[in-house]
């Protein structure tokens, strides 16, 4: 009866807590907000002016004292107070009115693999500061195979590959646990930095990073594709210090991107080197699965395909799977307690 009355006022949430993207699952609602993880800062009065869409309008556009920044680096807080403000922005957001005797809802977040407990703990805090009455954390690899329907409490192995904006996920599941694990500092950011940077060195021509993403979304690839694609690059030209604009080519970003490529499918090798032999035959039968917005890059599932000689797919509607899986859990917590992470005191120094 308590808990009927409860949630009329305030429903329980997961947060996919991404570098580039956050996402909000209500309890019983699903998926309610998908927002850029961007904050427009005032540096002069230490004011927050925009949160997501409207911060996100903001990135490279504003006077030197204000900064449109992202509070999460490479999937761990970097700004634990501006992390803070961004979660009760969400929090607040969703939440259905004003409860009068100051009840909370329970939260769960999900964090990339092997983070430090420091690391952990700054998420719940800042969880916990917004707004959040508990805070469960779940690793993100574990909340996409859910949120793929993956069979993770069957003794067979799930391969999953989850790649956001700062981080790349790699992960084999078996019985509701992770066997092998990686995480790998390059994913759809670095990407974007790839392209800026090959356009400086090959075209003396300076870009921003969302002209950069924008340039990888529109032609980018991991293999070659069926139908040439060209793109309109505009920036400065480094040389002259002139605004101009050159055509690049498929290729051309295909030979930019090539060495994060390479590296997340050698991380990807790496993980099928580590995977006991009873489980990778499992691997083999049921396949790679792709999630993130990086796994929409085109023609990376037929590169990891060919270059591990396991089918690969993506799973369907990759950017929610981590939101979808961690609201999964919410709705089942007591039935799926166990997939998430513990957490241990941190004793202070003496």
């Amino acid at each position: 009866m308590f808990n009927k009355f409860f949630s009329h006022f305030f429903q329980d949430i997961a947060i996919d807590l991404g570098t580039a993207n956050s996402l909000v699952y209500v309890k019983g609602r699903g998926i309610v907000v998908l927002e850029p993880s961007v904050v427009a800062l005032n540096k002069k009065t230490g004011q927050i002016l925009a949160i997501g869409e409207e911060a996100q309008k903001m990135v490279g556009r504003t006077p030197s004292h204000i900064v449109a920044t992202r509070p999460l680096v490479e999937g761990v807080v970097s700004d634990f107070e501006v992390t803070e403000q961004m979660l009760r922005y969400f929090i607040n957001k969703v939440k259905k009115r004003k409860f009068p005797f100051g009840l909370r809802p329970r939260v769960i977040i999900g964090i990339p693999c092997g983070v430090t407990e420091v690391e952990k703990r700054a998420v719940q805090d800042a969880a916990k500061n917004a707004g959040a009455r508990e805070v469960f954390l779940i690793e993100e690899p574990m909340a996409a195979a859910i949120g793929a329907r993956l069979p993770i409490q069957e003794a067979g192995g799930n391969f999953i590959v989850d790649i956001g904006g700062g981080t790349a996920e790699i992960a084999i599941i078996s019985l509701g646990g992770i066997v092998v694990s990686k995480t790998l500092r390059i994913a759809g950011d670095r990407l974007n930095r790839d392209i800026v940077r090959w356009s400086q060195e090959e075209n003396k021509l300076l870009i921003g990073e969302r002209t950069a993403e924008l340039v990888k979304i529109t032609i980018g690839s991991a293999w070659p594709l069926n139908e040439k694609k060209t793109f309109p690059l505009r920036g400065r030209n480094l040389v002259t210090g002139l605004p101009e604009e050159i055509l690049v080519s498929d290729t051309d970003i295909r030979k930019a991107l090539e060495k994060s490529v390479k590296q997340i499918i050698r991380a990807i090798k790496d993980t099928i080197e580590e995977t006991p032999p009873e489980l990778l035959a499992d691997v083999m039968t049921r396949g790679i699965y792709l999630t993130g917005g990086g796994s929409l890059l085109r023609g990376l599932d037929k590169l990891i395909s060919e270059e591990t000689k396991i089918p690969t797919k993506i799973i369907e509607d990759p950017l929610t799977t981590v939101a979808r899986g961690a609201g999964m859990v919410l709705e089942k917590l007591d039935e799926l307690r166990e997939v998430l992470v513990e957490t241990k005191e941190i004793e202070p120094p003496k």
